[in-house]
């Protein structure tokens, strides 16, 4: 296996033999979107924090934050509505192909997952390409929100510098002074992307959908995921709890590996498709 060590080699042949054995769930973070030019919030080292992203108590509560929030997510919306599935997506989807895995649940909201083949991907925290009105519940495409926004603001001309995994980027207060916020087209009430914020609470559906598979897995796959937040350490949790086997695929440490039979400090993309080739 080009590039690895002796000792990577002899991981990923063991993380092969089982994934191999089947009923693989995978637990995916923003690790796995990296190589899609979707970065994550704390880099490799899984430590240091890139940007604040956006809490549900702000964007509902504060009207220039939340006038700041669409005005870079606009901007920010086309780096991830651009992006494409990357080789471990794609790893991930003929795993499932396969019949190797029992389930997909991702942290991230790009759905990338889906759009290189994967199918039933539980999204822990919805997906950036629908919007949500808090009033009525009506949800539309993100595309359609984009369109209507640069509508309102056709001399809007910021550009990124910095682009999070949520779609918020970095610009300065003046360039979003200006900015027009569009409302719900059905009833006028507020949108707000289909996602779970930071101070949201994951839908218990998604939870328990989440455990049952995890607690009916022989092996939980976690890719590219520091683990910091409880959202998807509990599954890890649960998983040692219920005697299944957790494996760790990611660059840098997470707080998952004192309960992992398996880590692997490594690319996805050089990882993944030694498990899945691309070709057959």
């Amino acid at each position: 296996m080009e590039g690895m060590d002796l000792e990577m080699v002899e991981q990923v042949a063991r993380l092969d033999e089982w994934v191999a054995e089947g009923d693989v769930v995978v637990l995916s973070g923003a690790g796995l979107s990296t190589d899609s030019g979707i970065p994550d919030y704390r880099g490799p080292s899984g430590s240091a924090r890139r940007g604040s992203p956006m809490t549900y108590q702000t964007f509902t509560g504060d009207p220039v934050a939340r006038r700041r929030y669409w005005a870079r997510s606009h901007l920010g919306w086309r780096t991830i509505g651009d992006a494409r599935p990357n080789d471990g997506h794609r790893a991930v989807a003929r795993l499932q192909e396969r019949g190797l895995l029992a389930g997909v649940i991702t942290q991230n909201v790009d759905g990338l997952h889906q759009a290189a083949g994967a199918r039933d991907v539980i999204e822990l925290h919805g997906n950036m390409a629908r919007v949500v009105c808090l009033a009525c519940g009506d949800t539309s495409g993100r595309d359609e929100l984009e369109a209507r926004l640069s509508a309102a603001n056709p001399g809007f001309e910021a550009v990124a510098a910095t682009v999070n995994p949520d779609g918020d980027v970095e610009l300065d207060d003046a360039e979003v002074a200006g900015f027009t916020v569009v409302d719900c087209g059905a009833c006028g009430g507020m949108l707000k992307p289909d996602v779970v914020y930071f101070g949201e609470t994951v839908p218990p559906d998604r939870v328990s959908r989440s455990f049952a598979l995890v607690a009916g897995a022989r092996t939980l796959l976690v890719l590219g995921s520091s683990l910091t937040v409880m959202s998807g350490r509990r599954f890890v949790l649960r998983a040692v709890r219920d005697g299944v086997r957790v494996a760790i695929v990611n660059r840098g440490v997470t707080r998952g590996e004192p309960y992992a039979d398996l880590v692997i400090d490594a690319p996805l993309g050089v990882i993944l498709p030694n498990l899945a080739p691309l070709t057959v």
